[in-house]
């Protein structure tokens, strides 16, 4: 699985970086079939890539940038964003240009093994590491190996319900998904939430009587939900000059499991741009059938069934 980890893993192992030091042992993947990865440093006007392999330099072919480049299924733009990135590769062999030793590469490959040897047998419910690649109003894209992509939408990035998926994610965030679904096409369709605790996990972190820390999410007629983790949000009473997406300070009044509610007085809401912490997370591999997101108290059940 080490080699079919999103693209900038393979970089910092010390293991490829051996490989990368000599024309020998580069030239010795040919037969071995080893994925490598190295920092595309150009893409020429034929949107060829341009590899910086360290001793010596590569390229791969437009065509073999990508699973789907040559079908029009994949745009040219995968290989123009790849610029200044890591790149995972496969060396097809060597070439002379402008005098000097080539290497010919092929991310296609790389990203046909990684479908077939890794992707092809995951499941619903298996949980994955991702990298975050770009970010839609509708959702998160990630990179689930080799540069192969995969949606999170933005309803399934958490329970605590945000208005963009940049309040979530950062380009290049290295993440949890678990599978949600496959579709005909062999397509994984991923979500996030699952993986960040039930109701009464996050409500254990804190007590009534506490003021503690949060963010504004939305204000409604009926009052303002702060969110005090990702997975858990509470509700204030109303409050004038309090603005979506402020900190807040907030006074704990009552943690209400039957109703699964937390019942907030905000004290003060202030703009600042403060680093989002990193997540916890309740699972970060393996397999779940099931989640459910309801404490047993509550009558109200939230729960995600997994396909098998």
């Amino acid at each position: 699985m080490a080699d079919f980890m999103p693209e900038g893993y393979l970089c910092e192992k010390e293991s490829n970086q051996l490989m990368l030091r000599e024309t020998a042992s580069v030239k010795s993947c040919i037969a071995s079939g080893k994925i490598l990865e190295s920092i595309a440093v150009c893409c020429d006007n034929a949107h060829n890539l341009i590899v910086d392999m360290g001793c010596m330099k590569g390229i791969i072919p437009r065509e073999e940038g990508a699973v789907g480049v040559a079908d029009g299924s994949v745009r040219d733009i995968a290989m123009i964003s790849r610029v200044n990135k890591p790149v995972c590769f496969k060396v097809t062999g060597t070439v002379e240009r402008g005098g000097k030793e080539t290497a010919l590469l092929s991310r296609r490959m790389a990203q046909e093994e990684c479908l077939r040897e890794y992707i092809s047998f995951l499941r619903a419910g298996d949980i994955i590491p991702a990298k975050v690649t770009h970010l839609e109003n509708f959702g998160c894209f990630v990179d689930i190996g080799c540069g192969i992509s995969s949606l999170i939408p933005i309803d399934a990035a958490s329970v605590s319900r945000i208005t963009h998926p940049r309040d979530r994610f950062a380009v290049g965030q290295d993440i949890f998904a678990v599978v949600k679904g496959i579709d005909a096409q062999g397509r994984l369709s991923l979500s996030h939430k699952e993986l960040l605790g039930t109701w009464a996990e996050n409500a254990a972190l804190f007590s009534a009587g506490e003021t503690v820390a949060g963010i504004v999410r939305s204000i409604e007629d009926y009052g303002i939900f702060v969110e005090l983790t990702p997975n858990l949000a509470g509700l204030a009473e109303c409050k004038d000059d309090v603005k979506v997406g402020q900190q807040a300070s907030v006074y704990i009044k009552s943690v209400i499991p039957e109703k699964m509610k937390v019942k907030l007085i905000i004290v003060d809401a202030f703009d600042a741009d403060y680093k989002a912490p990193s997540y916890h997370y309740y699972h970060t591999g393996g397999h779940i059938k099931r989640f459910c997101y309801s404490p047993p108290e509550s009558s109200r059940l939230v729960e995600t069934v997994f396909e098998d």
